[in-house]
Formats: C-alpha cells, sequence, structure tokens
C-alpha cells in the first residue's frame, strides 16, 4: 500500500515529496558531473555545451533555462526536496555572495573522476569539456570550508546533520574513452583508477568531517540513446531484451562492482561514518525493464528530444541544435538528449534513494532521523 502512495506521488504530483521523509539533513553537498550540475557549466560561459543555456533544456519545472542538463529537476534537487531544503546553489554562485549554509553543489558538467592530467598523458585531453575533476571540485570545498564553520568542534557539530553526494562521477572518464574508440576490455583497465579516485575523494571528505555520504554507481549505459546509436549492433544476440547493448550494461555493472567493494574497505577503516551505495543502475533499469507500468509512455531508449535517428540522437543534430525537437511530454519519456534523463525519470531514481530500494543502507534510517 505504501508503494502504491508513493507511485501516485511520482504520476500525478499531488503530494510533494518532502511529505515522505521526515528531515534529517541541514545541509547537502554535492560532487559530480551533468546529472547533478545545477549551473556551474553555465556560470563558467559554457563554451563547450552552450544550449544549456536555453529552451528546451529547463523547459517542464522552472520554465526557463538554469544550467541543468534535463528539461526540469535532477536526483540532486529532488533529494533536498524530500528533506525540505532550498535547491543547491552551484559554487560558482556561491563564489559572488550567495548563501551556502544549506550546502553547495561543486558539480560541474563535463567532469571526471580522474584528473585531466590522466587524459592529456593517453592523448585524450582535447576532447576533456573542463578540467574541473573531482580532485578540484574538493579543492573548492576545502576553500569553502571556513565560510561554515571556525574550528573543529563547530565543524563536526556542521557536518553531523550535512549529507555529502559523491557522484555520480567516473561515467565520463569512460564516455571520452568509448567516444574516441577505445574498447571495453581496454577501458577494464581504467576501472581501478577510476574507483580508487571516487573511493579517495570518499575518503577525503570523511577526513575533512562528513560522516554521512552517498556514492552512486554508474547508469545501464547500454540502454543510454548515444551508446546505442554510436555502438549499435548488426547482431541480435548483442542485445538484451528489453534492447539495450548488453556489454556495456555489463561494463557499468562491472565499475559498479568495484565500486562497492571499496566502500566496504572505507567502511572498515571509517566506522563511525555512514557511507550508502546509490544503486543508480538498479533503479534505472526497473521503469527499463516495465516502462508502462512508471509511466514512460514513448519508451526508455528513445530520446525525447535530439535530431532523428532510431534511438532520436543525432550527433549533428543534438538537442537544442538547429534541426533538433523537443517532444511534447517528456514525462512520458526516460530519455531527455540521448545522454542526460527526463525530469520525470530523475524523481523515480530519487525517490529509489529516499525510501531505501536503490540506497544501501537505506537513507532513511539515518541516525538523524531518529
Amino acid at each position: 500500500m505504501k508503494n502504491k502512495f508513493f507511485i501516485l506521488v511520482i504520476l500525478f504530483q499531488t503530494v510533494d515529496l518532502a511529505l515522505s521523509t521526515p528531515q534529517k539533513y541541514e545541509s547537502i553537498f554535492n560532487f559530480g558531473d551533468s546529472l547533478s550540475d545545477t549551473g556551474n557549466l553555465l556560470l563558467s560561459g559554457a563554451l563547450v555545451f552552450p544550449v544549456i543555456g536555453q529552451l528546451p533544456y529547463g523547459e517542464t519545472f522552472f520554465q526557463h533555462a538554469t544550467g541543468r542538463c534535463s528539461d526540469g529537476r535532477l536526483i540532486v534537487d529532488f533529494i533536498a526536496e524530500a528533506f525540505s531544503l532550498p535547491y543547491l546553489q552551484p559554487y560558482l554562485a556561491v563564489k559572488q555572495g550567495q548563501s551556502s549554509q544549506h550546502g553547495v553543489n561543486f558539480a560541474f558538467s563535463g567532469a571526471t573522476a580522474l584528473d585531466a592530467e590522466f587524459f592529456f598523458q593517453r592523448n585524450m585531453g582535447s576532447i576533456l569539456w573542463t578540467n574541473n575533476s573531482l580532485n578540484v571540485q574538493l579543492g573548492w570545498f576545502r576553500k569553502l570550508k571556513s565560510d561554515l564553520c571556525s574550528d573543529s568542534e563547530s565543524c563536526d557539530d556542521f557536518f553531523k546533520k550535512s549529507l555529502f553526494l559523491v557522484g555520480e562521477i567516473g561515467g565520463n572518464d569512460y564516455n571520452y574513452a568509448f567516444f574516441l574508440g577505445g574498447s571495453i576490455k581496454q577501458l577494464q583497465s581504467m576501472v581501478p583508477s577510476v574507483v580508487g579516485a571516487i573511493a579517495n575523494a570518499t575518503s577525503a571528505l570523511i577526513e575533512e568531517g562528513a560522516v554521512e555520504l552517498m556514492v552512486p554507481g554508474n547508469f545501464p549505459i547500454g540502454c543510454s540513446a548515444v551508446y546505442l546509436t554510436l555502438f549499435g549492433s548488426p547482431k541480435k544476440e548483442d542485445y538484451d531484451r528489453h534492447g539495450c547493448l548488453k556489454a556495456f550494461n555489463g561494463f557499468a555493472k562491472y565499475h559498479n562492482d568495484q565500486l562497492k567493494q571499496a566502500l566496504d574497505t572505507l567502511r572498515q577503516k571509517y566506522p563511525h561514518a555512514r557511507i550508502f551505495y546509490a544503486d543508480y543502475y538498479g533503479a534505472a533499469m526497473r521503469y527499463v525493464r516495465a516502462p508502462l507500468h512508471h509511466g514512460f509512455y514513448g519508451g526508455t531508449l528513445k530520446a525525447c528530444c535530439g535530431g532523428g535517428g532510431p534511438y532520436n540522437f543525432n550527433i549533428s543534430a543534438r538537442c537544442g541544435h538547429p534541426g533538433s525537437e523537443a517532444c511534447k511530454d517528456p514525462s512520458v519519456y526516460s530519455n531527455w538528449d540521448g545522454i542526460h534523463l527526463t525530469e520525470a525519470a530523475y524523481r523515480h531514481i530519487a525517490l529509489a534513494l529516499i525510501n531505501g530500494s536503490s540506497s544501501h543502507p537505506p537513507l532513511i534510517s539515518s541516525p538523524l532521523s531518529d
């Protein structure tokens, strides 16, 4: 019965997510890439992706472009709503004087878990959208820390009421390499480095005082319109029964398995910290397996906004560019622009994290809710 109530919340938006959970956190600090960037790329000038500053991006909820790579809200926005917190200010806005007491979003579209040097050393640097890697974002947090608390005691008190979201990050490390022709076998050798960077950042935040941290895994990239378009196969056996590329989904699961092992190690090292694994893969596969049940009547593989093709992803007419068009109702699609998801898909995933079906341990079982 409770699950049915949650479904009604999602589909009809008659009840705000904030009603489903008690307030536990007083601030949120987010690190990541375009899956959670709420404006840093746009505030930087967005030279690599100028369409992010115009409609149809932002059309669904905000009704204007905000710098989010979607038609509306992101997972981090729904988590903020659930705990009655304001939407996170992007770090570059905080630098200009916006308040940071309820948290800050350091995520930057195009960001990687590994530093830019890694890619330049391997002749992949030219494809990078940004040098603002996870390590750079950690540096921003350290710079801001003195504005949040003044000494060890006040910092401990502030951060024990804060949720730290470390990702999703790492997806671009693989995207850049795959798009330049790297094979799955070649990229598997990158996974320990990418996972290591995520684990090191999580560890560094705990050393800075974080005690509640959520670390997401990767999405099923084999179900993404961009991968289905660029790496499509004439062999039927290369696809699962839902139309996703099995090998790329297998790669995402390999990354996730490695990440979960790294988080287990961190839990042993820091028993006082609460480290959540956010199962983005499992949450997304729920609606891939049963799209109609989740309201995705337009499907889960085809992009809402694009320039045609079997999956409505055209590299020469991407969403927002000439030759592209957005669907009339993004809420019935899970994929927004071929790479990023719609607000409707992000809502499903956020709810799965909040109610515990896709977070391990459940987010709502935090001691702060007692």
